[in-house]
């Protein structure tokens, strides 16, 4: 009898483990059936994401860019909804039915002032100001990549579930993605995928830091700045001096804390005393709660530089954004397919590119080679934001960044604009898309991972009830005027 039992024992056991190998054999087929199609693509996804460089198109202004990742969407199956949130550019695109819903992050703005060619010295464009200095154009269009391959997979029978590709416009400071929390779009989804440009392959392992932010106004009385300066109340003094009391309160603040300004209306003219003058600033912190309490100190320093000057105040909150919820549980599983894909290699040309692009940069260059590795899961200090903090908030959420730059190019930068304009950047894109296909299978095929990941999301969420920090205004559909 023992020996009858060990035997059915034994043959449990190898039929287990060939129903399990066979389930990893079927899954792999489907990472690369995806992989295969993502990169049979590549020509036409490569002209997507140069047309949106080209178009470089500023937050909630970026009307071709979106049109162009929808119309893409919606020729390969997608039902698109435009519009979304209040925002004329935002949009969620469907396919499938039932669990799971997953859902992939496209971004596609641009930042003002970064005008530049495709080439290794600074060369502005003529007659044009914003670029894709932060590589957005790379960002939706590898985004739509991914889910156009996930859903041929639904579309063919081999996975079951919703595939969703939020269009997600002003994350530069206009934190759309906030706005489709607030209005409740990720209720129904299981996890975000997103990934960003960068100089080189990871993934996102740290968290970010909350950012509020807000313009400032001041008016004053408008006076001949020589022969009646009594007669005047300078809106640029009120802006002078509420920058130097924020200046000064730097000494008494916590030391993570990053505040930044600039000053978008100073007056037209010298000796017009100006009687209106605005001021743009961000205030950082890796608490939410502190980046708030901050900022209404920065918003009492404004209130005192009115009341020396004699002139008025008042302030519109612009963004606000949430610290990022790291998922370990995803970002081991999205390691283990980045692991897989690899980095990119360069060509002859592009390790010329590379050298000369170097030769511009303020401190020695990690070195093309760089590009090709990925990096082990890691914990390292950031001092960026982002509006995916928000997502992250409402859903568990994994990201990664690639390296669509030439490793040591720093984001926002002229040289980050070059890069993406070329085929360093189109592999780089190409490579998170791989990798956000692959983990979206396997979120599409292992209930247990989504599960785990939930399960991971409520502890790390805790008794926190989230509320946007930008409160309940309006999309600030006008924040780049």
């Amino acid at each position: 009898m023992k020996i009858l039992l060990s035997t059915v024992a034994v043959l449990f056991v190898l039929h287990t483990t060939a129903q399990n190998n066979s389930n990893v054999k079927l899954v792999n087929n489907l990472k690369k059936e995806a992989a295969e199609n993502i990169q049979s693509g590549y020509d036409a996804y490569k002209n997507i994401a140069l047309n949106i460089w080209g178009y470089a198109e500023v937050g909630y202004k970026e009307v071709k860019s979106s049109a162009l990742l929808q119309t893409t969407l919606k020729n390969n199956g997608f039902t698109v909804e435009a519009g979304v949130a209040g925002i004329p550019t935002a949009f969620v695109a469907t396919y499938g039915t039932g669990k799971p819903v997953i859902a992939v992050l496209a971004e596609f703005d641009a930042l003002p002032g970064l005008s530049q060619d495709s080439v290794v010295t600074k060369t502005p464009i003529a007659n044009k100001t914003s670029a894709h200095g932060c590589g957005h154009h790379l960002f939706g269009t590898g985004s739509v990549a991914t889910g156009i391959a996930i859903k041929n997979l639904l579309a063919e029978g081999k996975i079951k579930g919703t595939i969703k590709v939020f269009g997600t416009p002003a994350e530069e400071g206009g934190s759309g993605k906030v706005y489709m929390v607030r209005e409740g779009l990720f209720n129904d989804v299981d996890v975000v995928i997103h990934w960003h440009p960068s100089d080189n392959n990871s993934v996102t392992y740290t968290s970010a830091l909350a950012n509020k932010s807000a313009k400032f106004r001041f008016y004053g009385i408008a006076a001949h700045a020589s022969a009646s300066p009594e007669k005047g109340r300078s809106a640029l003094d009120g802006v002078e001096s509420f920058d130097y009391m924020v200046n000064m309160m730097r000494e008494h603040i916590p030391q993570e804390t990053r505040i930044h300004y600039v000053i978008t209306n100073g007056g037209k003219s010298p000796n017009v005393v100006p009687e209106f003058a605005e001021v743009y600033y961000y205030v950082r912190n890796p608490e939410r709660a502190n980046a708030e309490s901050i900022f209404e100190r920065v918003v009492k320093a404004a209130e005192g530089a009115a009341m020396g000057t004699g002139t008025k105040m008042d302030y519109e909150v612009i963004g606000g954004t949430h610290d990022l919820l790291i998922n370990k549980t995803l970002a081991q599983n999205m390691q283990t397919n980045f692991e897989e894909v690899g980095g990119i290699n360069y060509t002859p040309a592009e390790i010329k590119f590379s050298k000369e692009l170097e030769k511009s940069f303020l401190s020695a260059a990690p070195g093309y080679a760089e590009a090709g590795k990925v990096m082990p899961l890691h914990i390292e200090k950031n001092q960026g934001s982002t509006d995916v903090g928000d997502v992250s908030y409402a859903v568990p959420t994994v990201g990664l960044e690639s390296a669509t730059w030439v490793p040591g190019t720093a984001a926002h930068s002229w040289q980050a604009v070059a890069c993406g304009a070329t085929d360093i950047g189109i592999k780089g894109m190409i490579v998170a898309a791989k990798t956000m296909a692959m983990t979206a299978i396997d979120l599409f095929t292992n209930p247990e991972l989504i599960k785990k990941a939930k399960e991971e999301f409520v502890i790390s969420k805790g008794n926190y009830k989230y509320k946007a920090l930008l409160g309940d205004r309006k999309p600030a559909l006008n924040y780049r005027d």
